[in-house]
């Protein structure tokens, strides 16, 4: 521990949110650091903290004075609500989506009225909340429709009693919205008072699998929603289910957005920041320090949902793609793509740009992300994208860890998703060679 701290302290880590630098002493009175490097690091944190006015009179400091009026404005709820929409990923529809025509609508989950949920960790908590079903109780009555409730089943515990309800409000409904996942209180950083947290299992809870299955043997529509933090594997879900909405932790306008993506009345144009595996057994060993296996970079298999995966209620089309043919160092890679919304309905597309080494003689990605650029269209739209690589996007690293520029060919691809066969969106793909 004593190396590790110097190591921190010396690369300019200041502050310690742990308890590695109680071993700082050791690592003074062991040659490892310098009294002169603890007294820089502690000379920023004080400079920071008197600039904060910390050691002021509260009369004297600005922030102080700040009303919470100020935080808790409409422009910030209208913030909130926008920052919910552009998170949302829709996993799969069979056309289910948007609603339309629906006059009875089923909603069961234990996350679709729990306000805590939309909150993750690391939060402040606002002076009101709207959850799922009080986004889609709202949205569907201003279109006539009738909306009830059971919570059928609790997060983990594995109790059934509530799934009789549940079922029977499905039976009546036109469609059914369950709204599942996890929460902050069962997935996070493992400590004494949560040794559950750190997940040896990524799927849904077995409870909630066990609700899934039979809301879907009832026979009508079945959307799910999830609200969660991490990756999981929704493996029944992906291949029963008609519709699966990703929410994330997605804040005090949460119910708002997913209604509103529900119904159409906006388009949902996000993509998987994680790739959601079939389950833990495609995960490499914690311990194992190499890369392989590790991230949509390293990951060789074929996953439930890629990286940079995400679907929309309109389609988009890839045309003229033009890259740079051949460049020396130093030189950069121009590259120019068309991208036309040939949908009838405007809507958010990730153009993602993807680049692979071919020939390198060292350990490299499969592909990596180097650019991307969230556009909106209009029907019938069309935006000519341009990106520009450069010697950064072209470096290896050498098992030192030394960058690289080695002559050889790469292959980019543009699209709307990763270049492989379930990444939900087209793509084109191009070459140019780096000279020596």
């Amino acid at each position: 521990p004593e190396e590790a701290a110097a190591l921190a302290v010396r690369a300019g880590c200041d502050l310690n949110c742990g308890e590695t630098y109680i071993y700082l002493l050791g690592a003074v009175e062991q040659g490892l650091l310098d009294e002169a490097d603890i007294d820089r690091a502690l000379e920023r944190l004080f400079r920071t903290r008197f600039r904060l006015g910390m050691f002021d009179p509260a009369e004297r400091v600005p922030y102080a004075r700040i009303p919470y009026s100020v935080n808790d404005s409409e422009k910030h709820r209208q913030l909130a609500l926008e920052v919910a929409r552009q998170s949302l990923v829709l996993l799969k529809n069979d056309g289910t989506l948007p609603l339309a025509d629906v006059g009875n609508i089923a909603v069961v989950g234990p996350n679709a009225d729990d306000p805590v949920v939309l909150l993750g960790n690391y939060n402040g908590t606002p002076s009101r909340s709207v959850t799922p079903l009080e986004g889609i109780r709202t949205v569907a009555q201003a279109r006539g429709a009738t909306v009830t409730y059971a919570r059928g089943c609790d997060l983990l515990e594995p109790d059934q009693s509530g799934f009789d309800e549940a079922l029977a409000l499905a039976r009546e409904a036109d469609v059914v919205i369950a709204v599942l996942g996890i929460s902050q209180e069962v997935e996070g950083e493992e400590h004494p008072a949560k040794p559950w947290a750190d997940r040896s299992e990524i799927g849904l809870p077995a409870v909630q699998e066990e609700l899934l299955q039979a809301l879907a043997d009832v026979g009508k529509p079945l959307v799910v929603v999830l609200l969660n933090g991490s990756a999981l594997a929704i493996n029944w879900a992906a291949e029963h289910a008609q519709a699966i909405l990703e929410a994330w932790y997605p804040g005090e306008e949460g119910g708002t957005a997913i209604a509103e993506a529900l119904w159409g009345d906006y388009n949902p144009g996000g993509r998987l920041p994680v790739t959601f595996y079939t389950g833990v057994e495609q995960l490499p060993p914690f311990e194992q320090y190499d890369m392989r296996g590790f991230t949509y970079r390293y990951f060789e298999d074929e996953p439930l949902y890629p990286f940079g995966y995400g679907l929309s209620y309109t389609t988009f089309r890839y045309s003229d793609l033009r890259v740079t043919p051949r460049v020396r160092p130093g030189q950069t890679v121009n590259v120019t793509v068309r991208v036309e919304n040939v949908g009838e309905r405007a809507g958010d597309e990730v153009v993602q740009l993807y680049l692979t080494d071919d020939a390198t003689a060292h350990a490299t990605p499969i592909r990596q992300l180097v650019a991307f650029e969230r556009i909106h269209l209009a029907p019938g739209e069309t935006r000519q994208m341009g990106f520009t690589l450069g010697r950064q996007e072209m470096l290896v690293y050498d098992d030192e860890g030394e960058p690289l520029l080695e002559p050889g060919t790469f292959t980019l691809s543009v699209g709307g998703g990763q270049p492989i066969a379930n990444g939900g969106a087209s793509y084109l793909t191009g070459r140019f060679e780096l000279l020596a």
